[in-house]
């Protein structure tokens, strides 16, 4: 990596508040705005800039990006070091070999790299076969692309790369020529990318789908939910492309159910089942606003998922999405046939693991019914979260009493 897009200017150096700095003593990867407390001057996105401490000693380098509040991402604190092509290739050959053990050769859909807490922040690196999604966060990365494809392209020979960028940097990303889907390494796909995990086929839009194309992170939960299916009329709401329900269907239902508002993703549900033929369970699409639905129906179930979108994108939104997901516990609760079990899971990082799990807790105690609690989880290996914003994938799974 060149040490900053215009090499002939000093160093950028910053000093911060007294809380920030013990902050990044501590590991936290983040740097705010308004944490800065002096610059030697401006800088540009991608920049490597040096944080030194009171008493003028190095304390850590990151990425600067003066588009965004989130000013500085750090790369390594402590004593300095030298962060080029050989320092980024061993960070990510680091990230990969952390999963090489964890998925055998019926997987090739799993997180190479999970931002900063696998050492590349701002930046995610997900596999679907022979495809890459590399989906940025900060525009800090845009003048390191052609080194970080390089990276890839020697680990991953006749891949192709796709670019996927959040919304905020969309606009920075045409002023140097890029765009969200674009294909900055081999042929661009034409239609949805087919992928296997634990033996299922499924397709994933790594063009135009949310996130890199899939939900990745919910794998752990959809083998849990194959083990409990067995002989059970199962209810996948917020089903999106399906894949509890097929997972469900592998696992022996008796009968399954995948309800979502989107007309799209149920269609993407329908085509995942048309690649694995045979499954056997008995599968009906609905489409139908989750909320209303449950609160309506008088169909009852034996297993019923509830994973739906982000309740909470913003903290403003966290007492209203705590309320929301006990509502959509209890509504799941009363269908529940007994000896049924509830999977409640939340992908809202402002609602907190202890939070969400008592929510849920709350509704099987309301519900008068008598029930047990199975087990709770987070966030899947190739997902793991070094720091606590980064945390936000929580599931609790309850058994009501036959």
């Amino acid at each position: 990596m060149s040490p900053s897009p215009v090499s002939p200017r000093s160093r950028l150096r910053l000093r911060v508040s007294a809380p920030a700095e013990a902050h990044l003593r501590a590991g936290h990867p983040w740097l705010y705005e308004g944490s800065v407390r002096e610059q030697n001057r401006e800088g540009e996105a991608g920049e490597l800039a040096v944080i030194y401490d009171r008493r003028d000693r190095f304390l850590a380098i990151g990425l600067y990006d003066p588009h965004s509040p989130l000013r500085l991402r750090v790369l390594h604190t402590g004593l300095p070091v030298t962060v080029d092509e050989a320092w980024w290739a061993a960070r990510l050959d680091a990230a990969l070999h952390r999963r090489a053990a964890l998925f055998g050769p019926d997987t090739d859909g799993y997180r190479a790299v999970n931002g900063e807490s696998d050492g590349f922040p701002g930046a995610v690196i997900d596999r679907y076969a022979d495809t890459l999604v590399l989906k940025l966060y900060t525009a800090a990365w845009f003048p390191h692309l052609p080194l970080l494809l390089g990276l890839l392209e020697a680990r991953f020979p006749g891949f192709r790369v796709v670019l996927r960028l959040s919304r905020n940097i969309e606009a920075l990303a045409e002023g140097v020529g890029l765009g969200d889907g674009l294909t900055v390494v081999g042929t661009a796909p034409d239609g949805p990318v087919v992928f296997r995990e634990t033996g299922l086929k499924f397709e994933a839009d790594v063009v135009r789908g949310q996130k890199t194309g899939f939900f990745l992170d919910q794998r752990e939960n959809r083998r849990r939910v194959e083990g409990l299916s067995r002989g059970r009329r199962v209810l996948n709401a917020f089903s999106f492309s399906g894949g509890f329900s097929l997972y469900a269907a592998r696992g022996g239902a008796s009968e399954v159910v995948s309800l979502d508002i989107s007309a799209h993703a149920l269609a993407s549900a329908g085509r995942n089942f048309a690649l694995n033929p045979g499954l056997g369970a008995a599968h009906e699409m609905v489409q139908a606003d989750v909320f209303e639905w449950l609160s309506q129906t008088r169909r009852e179930f034996d297993l019923t998922i509830l994973d739906p979108p982000s309740l909470a994108r913003r903290e403003s939104e966290r007492e209203g999405a705590i309320r929301a997901y006990g509502k959509l516990a209890g509504d799941g609760i009363r269908r529940l046939a007994p000896g049924g079990v509830l999977v409640s899971a939340s992908c809202s990082a402002h609602v907190s693991a202890e939070e969400f799990w008592e929510a849920v807790r709350g509704a099987a105690r309301r519900s008068g019914r008598r029930w047990r609690e199975l087990r709770t989880s987070r966030h899947a290996p190739d997902h793991h979260a070094s720091f606590p914003e980064a945390e936000y994938l929580k599931a609790i799974y309850l058994q009501l009493e036959p």
